[in-house]
């Protein structure tokens, strides 16, 4: 093994950051970045190691990291993550958490590699096929890929274990062994210790030729994502809500391989097709009043009139109020919705009286008569004829002068808190971006 993989994805002044779990393919790998780094100088490397807590070696092997890196003058982090098997198994839980903290700690232009090698892409070509994954999940692993701002590179995936341990072996490099690893409850070590040695006892190259078919299914799937991505454009608007109406008349294919690529540009993992039938017939082919949602993992899936909308759940503020008691500072609201300011530049809001409490809520009931509007309208219908979406209704702030509704900054004003003349102030809402 030379250091020509590393050549293949990184240039000499490249800033990467590699997920250390001190196993030995990333060992291997973090070796061969040191290596790289002495023969360029401006590269700059630096580590992350989570520590899921679910062994009780944990700690240790935490330990070992630093002090591996420490010896090889490479800087490492420790980032602890909870992991909660209840809903997708704790292999999918503990590998979404490790994903999840990688990424949160990358700087912009860092690289996340990671060490997954040729074995690895077999079973989780296996894995899909258990699964009955189509080209997209039989795709495997690729070599790189863009996730956010940031490139996750893998740039083991060509070498085998067996190749892996060859160099730790002539490099006297030590590495922690998994006592998990071991447990054939878990799908991957199944095949990694029951499967795959019978399979290459027979063809000892199986696992290079199902990461030539893991390549060819990728192949595919960037010839589809090329010529779908123009359509997929136009059904997608600026806030990554997808116009589903169109999908209905087209071939069931066709539907699956754009509804496909919009939940990965939402960043989601591929749906099985049952679940794409399920979006079909359930939320799709739904009443036009209906409010259906269906739960991906982490993610939910909903309807509102004409488009999808593919969402993080997020609690209902029905209950929640705040006091306003100085409208010369900024009010923060709960998280994620940013803050109120009270501006003076245009005035449309009168200044309360003196026997009048300044609150923010978020929920209305009742029948409200707004300016610039003849008659009155029911709450409900109120917000349907502005297009909010149900799930969004209880977290917009409405403020309130003791028990009357004022305004809903950005969307209305009732008559109620209207300004009569050019003494008044405008309520300004700065959503977290």
């Amino acid at each position: 093994m030379s250091l020509s993989h590393l050549a293949a994805l990184l240039t000499p002044d490249a800033r990467c950051v590699l997920a250390f779990s001190g196993g030995l393919d990333s060992t291997v790998l973090l070796h061969q970045l040191v290596c790289w780094q002495r023969q360029h100088p401006q590269f700059q490397l630096r580590a992350l190691h989570v520590h899921h807590g679910l062994s009780p070696n944990a700690d240790s092997w935490a330990a070992h990291c630093q002090h591996l890196c420490q010896q090889w003058q490479v800087p490492c982090e420790v980032l602890r993550v909870q992991v909660d098997g209840h809903e997708q198994g704790i292999e999918a839980a503990a590998r979404d958490a490790r994903y999840q903290a990688l990424f949160q700690h990358l700087q912009p232009g860092e690289y996340l590699l990671t060490a997954q090698h040729l074995d690895d892409q077999c079973e989780t070509l296996l894995l899909a096929l258990k699964r009955g994954s189509g080209p997209a999940g039989l795709a495997a692993m690729p070599s790189q890929r863009i996730v956010g701002e940031n490139t996750h590179l893998r740039p083991l995936l060509t070498f085998s274990r067996q190749q892996l341990e060859s160099w730790a072996t002539e490099h006297q490099l030590r590495w922690i062994e998994d006592e998990s690893n071991a447990d054939c409850r878990y799908d991957r070590n199944f095949l990694r210790q029951q499967v795959l040695p019978l399979l290459h006892a027979r063809w000892p190259h199986f696992s290079a030729a199902a990461a030539r078919s893991a390549a060819l299914c990728g192949e595919q799937e960037q010839l589809l994502d090329a010529l779908l991505a123009e359509q997929l454009a136009q059904l997608t608007d600026e806030l990554g809500r997808l116009n589903f109406t169109p999908l209905l008349s087209m071939q069931e294919a066709r539907r699956h391989a754009l509804l496909r690529r919009w939940i990965a540009q939402q960043g989601g993992t591929m749906p099985s097709r049952d679940a794409l039938l399920r979006i079909t017939r359930e939320v799709m082919q739904s009443r036009e009043d209906a409010q259906p949602c269906l739960h991906f993992g982490a993610f939910e899936l909903r309807r509102y009139r004409q488009h999808l909308y593919w969402l993080v759940p997020q609690p209902s503020l029905s209950q929640h109020s705040l006091t306003w008691h100085d409208l010369s500072q900024p009010l923060r609201l709960p998280e994620p919705l940013g803050e109120l300011q009270a501006s003076h530049d245009s005035p449309r809001l009168r200044y309360p009286t003196d026997d009048e409490q300044v609150s923010v809520r978020f929920k209305a009931q009742g029948y409200f008569h707004l300016i610039e509007r003849a008659g009155g309208r029911e709450v409900k219908k109120l917000w349907q004829e502005l297009g909010v979406p149900p799930w969004q209704r209880e977290r917009i702030p409405l403020i309130y002068y003791n028990q009357t509704l004022i305004c809903a900054p950005g969307f209305f004003i009732t008559r109620e808190g209207a300004a009569s003349n050019e003494q008044g102030w405008t309520a300004v809402w700065l959503q977290q971006q």
